[in-house]
């Protein structure tokens, strides 16, 4: 059992590693209670799953703009900074959602501009949270703190639906909204605090050449392009989130609407909790393709069956593949990527896990919209278990890669080496 706890190594030896965490613990669960808020709230208003798939593509077109230019602000202003005005930022929106829920006749416009709104702030703020990690804590700990931030995410993720589906049924949405509101003024109370992150002396400008600097080194980087590859295809094809609120009420089960949206995060819980056993994979590339191979799988069984318990427990499957893939996908970019480059390649992440999602809730909600909502799902996933096929006999250099003798990790094992140790 020692062996499966995860490691806190990185929460030991650094103080800003522990701000950072206490940071997102605390506006995740604040995330979470929106996330779910708001598409029951556009359920309520409109009764379309095609309006509720819509959030997806509204959000879409400001992921993919302040994504790559994220990247390269990340690379070029300060970290920290960014992340400060940011997290102000998404306090902001949910107070706009706030002032909404209470109208006597809530509007439905709001909720798709702060939804493209909050995927801006989302898209600014990721990369730099990411290329801010390296700096805090050592080389040797990146795939601990990978494991822990899943943690924290998936606690988070857990709670806040599981709260939030008794929250909305019970005292309605503003109070989630509130609830949100607050949670971000708390998370700036450690976001302040850590230290300041200046750009590197060799950060570019953040301008087009910049963003085009760091997509030619993805493209040089096919191991990174397939760690993309992957998350877009299974995130696309098996992501059901956008048809929960219609799965349930046709399972005879509207109770269970909260606990659906808790699943994923519960799934990946159970592995960040017991997530030890990662710091003693190396075949990263393989963990990846075969984690979102599985998740494709579980997603299509939650759909086939039919008892409300078994969807849950295949869902909270799904979200455990979903978490393996996500920590070996971090870790590769983590422990790879040099220092100039990391803001411009976590802004290309983002859209790689973020993208899919977005089109995937148009996906589900269209095919559910045509063909129902059980094919939606039990389809998607069976797509998407085919195409961790393919891409698995498409990407050698994904399958093959090893962090022990990568030629890119061992430089930068190298080179942070002989550097000073992490900021403590």
């Amino acid at each position: 059992m020692p062996a499966l706890l995860p490691d806190l190594a990185p929460w030991k030896a650094s103080a800003d590693f522990r701000r950072l965490w206490a940071s997102g613990l605390i506006s995740n669960f604040g995330s979470f209670l929106t996330f779910v808020a708001l598409p029951v709230q556009l359920k309520d208003l409109t009764g379309s799953a095609a309006a509720v798939g819509a959030v997806g593509a509204v959000e879409l077109i400001p992921l993919i703009v302040f994504g790559l230019y994220g990247g390269a602000l990340a690379d070029a202003l300060d970290k920290r900074r960014l992340i400060v005005w940011t997290e102000a930022g998404q306090g902001l929106l949910s107070a706009a959602l706030l002032v909404n829920a209470l109208l006597p006749g809530p509007a439905v416009w709001p909720l798709y501009v702060v939804a493209a709104l909050s995927s801006a702030l989302v898209s600014v703020q990721r990369p730099a949270l990411d290329s801010l990690l390296p700096r805090i804590v050592a080389h040797e700990h990146l795939p601990a703190a990978a494991s822990l931030n899943s943690l924290r995410w998936t606690v988070g993720g857990v709670a806040g639906p599981a709260v939030a589906g008794v929250v909305v049924a019970y005292a309605g949405l503003g109070w989630a909204y509130a609830a949100d509101l607050l949670t971000f003024a708390l998370s700036l109370v450690f976001v302040v605090r850590i230290a300041p992150s200046p750009a590197s002396h060799e950060a570019a400008r953040p301008d087009l050449r910049a963003v085009a600097e760091g997509a030619r080194y993805a493209w040089s980087r096919k191991e990174l392009l397939g760690t993309y590859a992957v998350d877009l295809a299974a995130m696309f094809l098996a992501m059901p989130l956008a048809v929960l609120p219609f799965l349930a009420d046709e399972l005879h089960a509207a109770w269970s609407l909260g606990l659906m949206y808790a699943t994923f995060p519960l799934g990946a819980l159970l592995v960040s909790a017991t997530s030890g056993w990662t710091s003693r994979v190396h075949r990263h590339g393989r963990m990846v393709v075969l984690s979102a191979a599985l998740w494709g799988l579980a997603v299509t069984a939650a759909g086939l069956v039919g008892d409300v318990w078994l969807v849950l427990l295949l869902l909270t499957v799904a979200g455990a593949c979903d978490m393996v893939s996500g920590i070996f996908r971090g870790a590769m970019w983590n422990q790879t990527i040099p220092d100039e480059l990391r803001g411009r390649l976590a802004g290309i992440e983002l859209l790689s896990y973020s993208v899919g999602p977005q089109l995937g809730q148009v996906r589900s909600g269209g095919v559910a919209a045509w063909a129902g909502v059980r094919t939606s799902v039990w389809s998607g996933g069976a797509l998407c278990a085919g195409a961790m096929g393919l891409l698995a006999l498409c990407l050698p250099g994904l399958m093959t890669y090893d962090a022990r003798t990568n030629a890119h990790a061992v430089r930068l094992r190298e080179q942070r080496a002989a550097t000073a140790p992490a900021r403590v």
